[in-house]
């Protein structure tokens, strides 16, 4: 991709995330259910990575690779997006955003739609990775071997760690626990590691030493992981655990790291 068609995939991935984004403000408004702002997210990110992986941009002449990297694009979105749908279905509104609105009282809507356009933003750089990774030129290389199988392996990872979870909390015995078992024991959000991994999988695949533009993929994984870790994912999850289970939390922070797991650790368990 020159540099030119590289300014019209984000513009095109930032509009479309902007307007999708700015309807799931207004759902939340009319419903009161915040809960549907990451599924909104999840599956405008997948459709906008599938439009720009399909689209006819330059460096894409390996057809194959463009629909493997938007068949693992639209995987990841629909298992996700779906996955969030069911629990918000099941649970109703998110007590992250709760807390969010409720801390900005007067000015939650105009402060949430505007932390919805933030997060547009951040979904385009990962819908422009996506079409980076699957606009890259040159026939099958060492870049596709890791990237691909990467993606994979971590899309099903993740999936493994959010049915673990529905296991253990449909569980009455584990009522007011937290769950430490399976992915869970090495790692207090297994699944956002696993999300971080499927980014760095997209990060790796288009990655070309003498092709500066490449390296930009680079972002997706560097902005998922800084997001997850120390903004809107893991903080306010374990803000509210700790509010509201602080001794079961307590206990289960003492031996299982935040977010990268400590395998060495876990054997000696």
């Amino acid at each position: 991709m020159g540099l030119a068609e590289l300014a019209s995939a984000a513009a095109i991935a930032l509009i479309g995330l902007a307007l999708i984004m700015s309807a799931a403000w207004s759902i939340q408004r009319v419903t009161g259910n915040a809960g549907w702002i990451d599924a909104f997210w999840t599956f405008g990110v997948g459709a906008m990575g599938v439009v720009l992986a399909i689209a006819p941009f330059s460096g894409g002449e390996h057809l194959w690779r463009r629909v493997i990297v938007a068949a693992l694009a639209a995987v990841w979105s629909l298992r996700l997006g779906l996955h969030i749908v069911k629990r918000t279905l099941e649970s109703g509104d998110d007590p992250r955003y709760a807390r969010l609105l409720a801390d900005w009282g007067s000015a939650a809507s105009a402060r949430l739609f505007a932390f919805l356009q933030a997060q547009a933003a951040v979904g385009a750089v990962l819908a422009l990775a996506i079409a980076l990774a699957a606009h890259t030129p040159g026939s099958w290389r060492l870049q596709d071997v890791v990237g691909m199988p990467l993606m994979a392996a971590a899309i099903a990872g993740e999936a493994a760690a959010d049915r673990e979870l529905a296991r253990f909390k449909a569980d009455p015995s584990n009522r007011g626990a937290i769950c430490d078992v399976g992915l869970w024991r090495l790692s207090r959000h297994p699944n956002y590691v696993c999300e971080f991994m499927v980014w760095a999988g997209v990060a790796v695949i288009p990655l070309e030493p003498g092709a500066p533009p490449t390296w930009l993929a680079l972002l997706a994984p560097a902005i998922m992981y800084w997001t997850l870790r120390y903004a809107s994912g893991v903080p306010p999850l374990e803000e509210h655990m700790q509010r509201t289970r602080p001794h079961a939390f307590a206990a289960y922070a003492a031996h299982t790291p935040v977010f990268f797991p400590r395998l060495w650790r876990a054997r000696r368990r």
